[in-house]
């Protein structure tokens, strides 16, 4: 089944808009309109495997619709690049069960975005989970170290 394409996307924070809404709807056609129709799209949910290609991102989007709980993303320190025909979202996601009243999850993500004939889709989404520092720890302690990657 492949996305409708009728849905323009004028601009990338357009693009941005209508992912997040599709997100927190769990509307698969709609978060499938965001996406390029491409063998080369990627997608990185958060402690999830690279998903190579617009089935395979279909796919996982359609396993978090279906597992029910709908969740709330409210997108925070919003940093862009756009140039001519690529744009860079970096977000930090505050990700939450929709009625909880629990604090909400940081979640770090990228999107990208290119400009196609229609419009801007998204051809990137990689989210991780957030470190969230751990409150001070007493000074005659030696503090742990973080491993960090890269």
């Amino acid at each position: 089944m492949k996305a409708k394409r009728a849905k323009l996307f004028p601009t990338p924070d357009d693009a941005s808009t209508a992912f997040y809404d599709a997100f927190e709807s769990a509307d698969l056609p709609a978060m499938m309109a965001v996406w390029a129709e491409s063998d080369s799209v990627v997608c990185i949910h958060p402690r999830g495997p690279r998903l190579v290609g617009f089935d395979a991102v279909r796919d996982s989007w359609a396993q978090i619709f279906a597992a029910g709980g709908r969740l709330r993303v409210a997108t925070t320190d919003v940093c862009t690049f756009e140039g001519p025909s690529i744009a860079v979202q970096t977000v930090v996601e505050m990700v939450s069960a929709q009625g909880s009243q629990e604090s909400p999850t940081p979640v770090c993500a990228t999107n990208v975005f290119e400009l196609t004939e229609g419009g801007w889709r998204l051809v990137i989404h990689h989210a991780s989970p957030m470190m969230v520092p751990e409150a001070a720890e007493p000074e005659d302690e030696e503090p742990a170290k973080a491993h960090v990657l890269h």
